[in-house]
């Protein structure tokens, strides 16, 4: 499975711990599109961008974004039309994000959570899969009505 992952400057800490956990997994690969050199005119919203159409494009299959909260990356990110993030605080939500929600990215806080309980809830949301079969599924459908409904063209 093909990951993109990144952050802001508060993000990186927890993006760091995350990427040498990625490491350690025969099954995947990822890429960090957390921005390089200076950063003092860079905003989450780009890192957020960058991440979704990554996946939009077929270039990834999943993300993981991070900043203090994750709030601003999950908002960021799910401005992008097609794109499902989630805010994950816990290995519930990780798991309820992938098998519920269909989420492509989740999302952390590097000042809310530490970095084994980060590196345990992206272990459990990329061993969850969504089955359209679910009883989610119309859900998923629905929220992707939404999406469609009021970005229209953008599909």
């Amino acid at each position: 499975m093909k990951i993109i992952i990144g952050g802001d400057s508060a993000g990186q800490p927890l993006v760091k711990a995350i990427a040498d956990y990625l490491s350690t997994r025969d099954d995947v690969s990822f890429e960090d599109c957390s921005p390089s050199g200076d950063t003092s005119g860079e905003r989450y919203a780009s890192t957020s961008e960058r991440a979704a159409m990554a996946i939009r494009e077929g270039r990834a299959e999943r993300g993981i974004l991070c900043c203090g909260t994750g709030l601003g990356v999950s908002i960021s990110a799910n401005k992008i039309p097609g794109i499902r993030a989630a805010l994950t605080h816990d290995t519930y939500s990780a798991e309820r994000a992938a098998k519920s929600n269909n989420a492509q990215i989740i999302t952390m806080g590097a000042r809310v959570i530490g970095p084994e309980l980060a590196k345990a809830i992206v272990e459990k949301y990329l061993d969850s899969e969504f089955d359209p079969k679910s009883s989610s599924g119309p859900n998923v459908e629905a929220i992707d009505a939404l999406d469609r409904k009021y970005s229209p063209g953008a599909f």
